[in-house]
């Protein structure tokens, strides 16, 4: 778990270490070429010149970094955040380690602030969120040997750890209970397609309705926010064969779904069913209550929490999964039959 320091970049640029310090204090004594090939290299492997003292230092940061590739103004309405941020709190704080937070528009700035964290000794390990397929920032931390634990999965994380949880075997206990109430016509809100979480869900989504002989399976794709879920909730509300039942993939799309089909004139659970994926607050407060796909998202986060700081001490860690969602049945699914 080496940081990058001026010694690794006099090796790979075949200078002194004398004129790594040139070039990157702006110094004479080095050529204008051997300067930008120094400070390409220094970039590259994620040195900062102007941190050159703490990163050979060798001292801790007592910091730990999370990234979170989503709009800013989700971390105001997405309990699931929320509620894994404050599992990381609980042992992060009894450590006397600070957490870093940035939100990114995407993978490829997140990984520039892996490399700017790691070459400024920032933070000591980072949690990752949001697993994709083929995700480029597996090989990157790899490469940087920056402490790192992934939440979810299961996928190709190299030699990262991960901390997951089930996310088909939830999608096949909700659509048992669907069906066993009667519907037969049920379609899906999903997140964002590349979440491998997302492909999880959808295939297993898709799998149960094949399996139990369902018209084809409907997901219809969103970013988490409540806007979307209302926009994928009036377009499959518009159709002529129209779902009785939708499962949304958080709360917060199932909540605006609701207000959707309350808008329009059609009775929850009478006219539709509903149900949420990551229980919070918001499902118990809505009438009528969201049927909902329970999980401990603190603990989850906790967990992920110890994994990473035992990585950071040198302790031998390993994948672990976490319980699974259950379904916790409340007010907003009935028989399609029923009438209030």
């Amino acid at each position: 778990m080496k940081r990058p320091t001026i010694a690794d970049i006099a090796r790979r640029a075949g200078v002194s270490k004398g004129a790594v310090s040139y070039a990157l204090n702006g110094q004479p004594g080095v050529s204008d070429a051997t300067r930008e090939r120094i400070v390409a290299i220094a970039r590259e492997i994620g040195f900062n010149p102007n941190s050159a003292a703490r990163a050979l230092s060798g001292a801790s940061s007592r910091a730990i970094g999370l990234t979170l590739c989503r709009p800013a103004r989700m971390l105001s309405v997405e309990p699931f955040f929320m509620g894994l941020i404050s599992g990381f709190e609980q042992v992060l704080a009894a450590r006397s380690y600070a957490l870093m937070l940035q939100v990114v528009p995407d993978p490829e700035t997140e990984i520039e602030v892996y490399r700017r964290w790691w070459g400024e000794r920032r933070v000591d390990g980072v949690l990752v969120t949001d697993l994709r397929e083929n995700d480029i920032r597996i090989p990157v931390l790899d490469e940087l040997q920056l402490p790192a634990v992934v939440i979810g999965g299961p996928g190709d994380t190299g030699r990262l750890t991960q901390v997951r949880s089930d996310d088909a075997g939830p999608i096949r206990e909700a659509m048992a209970h669907l069906i066993g109430l009667g519907h037969r016509r049920i379609a899906r809100v999903g997140g964002p397609p590349e979440m491998l979480h997302t492909r999880t869900r959808t295939r297993a989504f898709d799998e149960a309705c094949q399996t139990l002989g369902l018209p084809e399976a409907v997901t219809v794709s969103s970013d988490y926010t409540g806007e979307e879920g209302s926009r994928a909730t009036r377009d499959l509300l518009a159709r002529p064969d129209r779902p009785t039942a939708i499962i949304y993939d958080n709360d917060v799309m199932a909540v605006a779904g609701l207000a959707v089909a309350q808008e329009i004139g059609l009775s929850v659970p009478a006219d539709l069913s509903i149900v949420a994926w990551d229980d919070s607050p918001l499902c118990s407060l809505v009438h009528p209550p969201l049927t909902a796909l329970t999980r401990d998202v603190p603990a989850y986060g906790a967990h992920a929490a110890r994994q990473l700081l035992a990585a950071i001490a040198g302790e031998p860690v390993s994948d672990a999964e976490e319980q699974s969602a259950h379904l916790t049945p409340r007010g907003s699914t009935a028989s399609p039959a029923a009438r209030v």
